[in-house]
């Protein structure tokens, strides 16, 4: 009866640790820095970005963004997107929807 309710218990312990309840939506900057809500991120660049920049960050009327963050840091791409850069108008991004933004962008490398 032990073994059995042992077995029991070790069985529903790994199956919990399995599902982990990790959705996705956030993951660590690639600086050690704070999280980055990628599902906010997304929907602000699709708002803002992807009728120049494509759904998918590889580029068409503006340039690519699939490897940004090689180039670029997040207070650099903030800069870009609040001012303008080479053809690119000032974006109306701001506050925490701009930090988490530049944030996103920065970890593409």
């Amino acid at each position: 009866m032990k073994k059995w309710l042992l077995t029991l218990l070790f069985s529903t312990a790994l199956v919990l640790g399995a599902c982990g309840g990790d959705d996705g939506d956030t993951e660590e900057s690639s600086d050690g820095g704070d999280s980055v809500d990628t599902a906010a991120a997304e929907e602000i660049y699709e708002s803002n970005c992807t009728a120049c920049h494509g759904a998918d960050l590889s580029g068409g009327q503006g340039p690519d963004l699939t490897s940004v963050g090689a180039d670029h840091s997040a207070d650099e791409i903030a800069d870009i997107i609040e001012n303008g850069q080479g053809g690119m108008p000032p974006q109306d991004v701001s506050g925490e929807d701009l930090d988490t933004l530049s944030n996103w962008l920065a970890d593409m490398q």
